[in-house]
């Protein structure tokens, strides 16, 4: 099972303070299942620092005893808009072509059409585009249709699997419920900041099937 969406890098967002939660977070991964990691660390601010990213990400590769570890980011939005389109060619899925962007909680219908631009221009470079957490999108909540049209755009959403606990925003699990019934998600991710976060991870995938099979994490 492969987490696609976790801070678990060591010092550089609001994720692993340092090596050794880093490291006790890769136990409570494993103690849920998981198999394989992409590390995805914050490309927003104020965290985002590339060459600092990777040097973390190197870090913990040293200290996983071959745990098999991917590094990725999780793009938000805004941000990409403020570095350009050429930043994606370095803020892919290393290795792959998956791109895992995040679109702003509180963004309306309008926000949509422009987010809409960047995915097809995003396909268009030959990424598949994975919408991170769509369960926490101001947008979403209100109208399931907006996370069907991502879905006919061609995206793969992603479930946070902190939505068990009701979310951080205390109103992802009542959405995320629906997408699961609808048959909407590809993904379900740790999203995990902390050790504790896999507990959620482990809930998740005792209760929810995606698309029809288990869960891919």
């Amino acid at each position: 099972m492969r987490d696609i969406h976790c801070h678990i890098l060591p010092g550089v967002d609001d994720g692993a303070a340092d090596l050794a939660e880093s490291l006790a977070m890769l136990d409570a991964a494993r103690a849920a299942g998981v198999t394989s990691i992409v590390c995805t660390p914050h490309c927003r601010e104020p965290y985002f620092d590339y060459d600092a990213m990777w040097d973390a990400y190197e870090l913990l590769v040293a200290h996983a005893g071959g745990f098999p570890l991917q590094m990725g980011f999780e793009v938000n939005h805004a941000k990409l808009m403020d570095l350009g389109m050429e930043w994606a060619d370095v803020l892919h899925f290393d290795g792959s072509n998956e791109f895992l962007l995040e679109l702003s909680t509180r963004a309306g219908k309008m926000e949509f059409q422009e987010y809409e631009r960047t995915i097809y221009e995003l396909q268009g470079m030959g990424y598949e585009v994975i919408i991170a957490h769509p369960e926490r999108y101001r947008a979403i909540q209100e109208d399931i249709s907006v996370a069907k049209r991502l879905m006919k755009m061609g995206c793969k959403l992603q479930a946070s699997s902190d939505f068990i606990a009701g979310g951080r925003l205390g109103r992802e699990k009542k959405p995320a419920k629906l997408m699961f019934e609808e048959n909407m998600y590809t993904f379900i991710a740790s999203d995990a900041h902390m050790v504790e976060h896999y507990g959620y991870l482990a809930e998740a995938r005792s209760k929810f099937r995606v698309r029809g099979r288990h869960m891919r994490a």
